[in-house]
């Protein structure tokens, strides 16, 4: 197979896909499918709508079909860890994984979310997490991810601010031997949001198709900080626009859904991943205003 060229499947045709509920939103494929023709990979990645109820059916069939590699997404990413044959000592500590690879029919789970949000937030902002205060919006998968990629950073503070106070507040206990570590529910939250050098959301407030919804109460934020939202889905939600408006510098998800794909990639492939060409990929997907 040539380079960057694509090829029909065929019965030498690897495959690979992302689970999840929703999943119809996810540009995985486009993003995935591109970077295996950049590197002359005979292989083909599709999206798959596993309900709750069913992941351990799915992941079943990783092994059945031959799968090489799947990542999970919300809201499967903890409830996975339970089917597979192991988990990566980081991936287990943080009780989250959105990356599986089969060898041979045994199952290992990996986290690529935290090290690809760390990474996009510093190539892209310049900002180091290092003595900062950080509040994280959410204590679901992503959350765990990012807040364990944050917290070995060595902020001065981190703290979870979720829905549900118990959930934030074991996240919390779990990073306490990592950084100085609070869990508070949302309702308490407005003096750590008004403190924070940098706010990020990872929930799923404000992603298509509910592109208006907020997940903190906008008048809280600053000039001086920096808002960040893992959503890409619009490219600026309205937590940004929100935080823009109010003189703070914003950070978008995309790279961070870039680089969580490109280290999921490698770990499939063992081969460097395509970047700039899966950049190229959902850029030219969303659109330039999307």
């Amino acid at each position: 197979m040539n380079k960057g060229q694509a090829t029909p499947i065929d019965t030498a045709t690897t495959l690979y896909g992302v689970f999840g509920h929703p999943v119809a939103h996810s540009k995985s494929p486009l993003m995935l499918n591109r970077a295996f023709r950049e590197a002359g990979i005979n292989a083909a990645y599709a999206a798959f709508h596993v309900l709750p109820g069913m992941l351990e059916d799915a992941v079943r069939g990783i092994r059945a079909l031959g799968f090489r590699g799947v990542n999970v997404t919300v809201p499967h990413k903890v409830e996975v860890m339970r089917y597979l044959d192991a988990v990566d000592p980081e991936a287990e500590r943080i009780g989250a994984v959105n990356t599986i690879v089969n060898e041979q029919g045994r199952l290992t789970g990996y986290n690529t979310d935290g090290i690809g949000y760390v990474r996009s937030l510093k190539e892209e902002t310049g900002f180091s997490p290092a003595g900062r205060r950080i509040v994280l919006v959410g204590a679901g998968g992503a959350a765990r991810g990012i807040a364990f990629a944050l917290a070995k950073e060595g902020p001065a503070r981190l703290v979870l601010a979720n829905r549900t106070a118990a959930k934030a507040e074991s996240l919390a206990e779990d990073l306490s031997g990592l950084c100085a570590s609070a869990g508070v529910s949302l309702d308490q939250a407005a003096d750590e949001l008004a403190q924070a050098d940098l706010i990020v959301n990872t929930t799923l407030v404000g992603m298509h198709p509910h592109p208006d919804e907020l997940p903190v109460d906008p008048s809280l934020l600053r000039a001086g900080q920096l808002v960040s939202d893992i959503v890409y889905t619009p490219r600026e939600t309205a937590l940004l626009k929100e935080a823009r408006a109010r003189g703070a510098a914003v950070h978008g998800g995309l790279g961070m859904f870039i680089y969580q794909g490109a280290y999921a990639f490698e770990y499939w492939t063992g081969t460097a991943a395509p970047v700039e060409a899966m950049r190229q990929a959902v850029e030219e997907a969303l659109g330039a205003h999307a």
